[in-house]
């Protein structure tokens, strides 16, 4: 095992012995005695980086620190430097004063016991709503049931999302405010479950708008400050730049641009997209892809071809394992596909749809080649939010053919590992969530989390080892080499939402977004991996994140 010590960062300004003939030359931040990864097309590894005014001015050896003088040295100690991380699928919000955190909750009766607080602190009445919880992660082995949280709080209305936002439970009041019995027909685009009875266990997948659409709104002034925390907290992570996958255009303008004005030098760079409104709406917003600055910017529209995993909902070719001729769901048709894609592209728009089954992935494929045949955009940079099912060969060739990209998600086959196995087999089980697939098709990719969970260590892990959280490989063929993995978490990510020239590489004149962590992620076993810490964060020159709690 290869790891760091965690030790005090030298912050004075010092002058160094230069000699005769090489003229000093002046910088805010000099890092040195490391290992520093540049990332660019050799993926050179230097010693020492030196920067000046947020930018990147030279990467390379120790003799740095006789070329430049410094108001801030920071001596690595062998440490390993690289670009901070670009997570092109994430979900950030504020926290509503209904809201209870459930991420890591390990059982029902510990999801009931947090309720029951959240109850006794609102009174009764009061909406509770709450996100995170996870079947896989229960003691009991189960779904939350509309009984279990009756027993927490029965005289509130309650609805509870699952990890990755594609399912809810709701308790008995909830579903009566909704309407909601066991003579309700399913949604169109989502599943009602039924007991054996037919009565409603209160689950309900993909289309859960007639309950969650009754919790009063908050206003905005009372998420902000819980939202900032929010984002503030990525930074721990590594993660220096995101992607946001989808606010309204009032979003945008209430929250996203709200919080940034208040404190965007502190935060991650952020590139939001948009959710589809309709042609009309879509221009009286005003913007549109690109529009921004470095902290804060338009990015793709967000739009759901299908549903997720965790239901199961995602719409694939052929029917899910042992469930008869179930193929997931549509959001919506080719027809109403293809008109949304063909306005996109006539007002300028870049596009990044939610694709997660096989035959949803096939679908946009087709309509987003027919598009670009019919109005070609030789720059276009489409692409594909999730890419969870390998799709045919010849859908393959077409998304390299018109040069697609992928927003991919390797730590679903760590994290949603149990979901895949209840619902696909064989070949379609071992490709999940493709990676060395793509690369063998010349499909771009870009790394992403979609807060499953959020961490880039386990998307890099997932990515090497191809392991589940059961310790199962699945697809060995799939695996990527490590310094691959880090171009698609950090590089790959500035060319997703065109900033390329800006970002994503430690490369001379781009932005000083940069981590320094405890180990050295090319050469530790990669079991350790998980294990790895950030301890340092510094976005534009700055350092806005230490582990050790130091002074910044």
């Amino acid at each position: 095992m290869i790891r760091f010590p965690r030790v005090a960062v030298l912050c004075v300004g010092l002058s160094f012995a230069l000699s005769a003939d090489a003229p000093v030359q002046r910088v805010d931040l000099l890092l040195h005695n490391g290992k520093v990864l540049v990332v660019d097309d050799t993926f050179s590894v230097r010693q020492a980086i030196a920067v000046r005014d947020g930018k990147v001015v030279e990467a390379g050896g120790e003799e740095l620190i006789k070329k430049y003088q410094a108001d801030r040295v920071i001596d690595l100690h062998g440490r390993l430097l690289m670009p901070g991380f670009n997570d092109t699928h994430i979900h950030i919000s504020g926290d509503s004063r209904r809201y209870v955190e459930l991420a890591g909750t390990k059982s029902i009766e510990e999801l009931k016991h947090k309720i029951r607080s959240k109850a006794k602190e609102l009174g009764s009445g009061e909406w509770i709503t709450g996100y995170g919880w996870a079947e896989d992660d229960f003691a009991e082995n189960r779904l939350p049931s509309r009984a279990d949280l009756d027993e927490a709080a029965p005289e509130n209305p309650v609805v509870l999302s699952r990890a990755g936002g594609h399912s809810v439970v709701a308790n008995s009041l909830a579903l009566k405010l909704a309407k909601i019995t066991r003579d309700t027909p399913d949604p169109s685009t989502g599943v009602i479950e039924r007991d054996k009875g037919g009565e409603p266990t209160g689950v309900i997948r993909e289309s859960f708008e007639s309950v969650t659409g009754l919790v009063p709104p908050d206003k905005t002034e009372e998420l902000l400050p819980s939202f900032q925390t929010h984002l503030e907290n990525l930074l721990s992570l590594g993660i220096t730049s995101l992607v946001q996958a989808g606010v309204t255009p009032e979003q945008y303008t209430t929250e996203w641009e709200a919080v940034y004005r208040k404190g965007g030098a502190n935060l991650p760079r952020a590139t939001v997209q948009i959710l589809w409104a309709g042609r009309e709406k879509m221009i009286a917003f005003g913007k549109k892809t690109g529009d921004g600055d470095d902290r804060l910017r338009v990015g793709a529209i967000k739009l759901f071809v299908d549903g997720g995993f965790t239901g199961p909902a995602a719409y694939t070719l052929a029917p899910y394992k042992n469930q008869g001729d179930y193929r997931g769901q549509l959001r919506l048709s080719r027809k109403e596909l293809y008109e949304i894609v063909k306005t996109g592209n006539e007002l300028g728009w870049q596009m990044g749809f939610h694709t997660i089954g096989d035959g949803a992935i096939k679908m946009t494929a087709d309509v987003f080649a027919r598009v670009l045949h019919e109005s070609p955009r030789p720059d276009h940079r489409y692409y594909f939010a999730h890419f969870s099912m390998s799709p045919p060969e010849d859908t393959l060739k077409e998304i390299s053919e018109n040069h697609l990209l992928v927003s991919q998600q390797p730590n679903f086959t760590y994290t949603l590992e149990q979901r895949y196995v209840d619902n696909l087999e064989g070949a379609r089980l071992q490709h999940n969530n493709p990676l060395a697939t793509l690369t063998r098709h010349g499909i771009f990719m870009a790394f992403s989390s979609d807060i499953l969970p959020i961490g880039p260590m386990v998307g890099l892990y997932a990515a090497v080892t191809r392991k589940g959280k059961s310790g199962t490989v699945y697809g060995p063929e799939e695996k990527i080499p490590m310094p691959e993995a880090i171009r698609h978490y950090t590089r790959d990510g500035a060319y997703l939402t065109r900033q390329e020239k800006v970002k994503g590489t430690l490369e001379p004149g781009k932005l000083a977004d940069m981590i320094v962590l405890d180990s050295d992620l090319l050469a530790i076993d990669p079991s350790l991996i998980l294990a790895t810490k950030v301890d340092l964060t510094i976005v534009g020159g700055r350092v806005v994140y230490e582990r050790n709690s130091m002074a910044k």
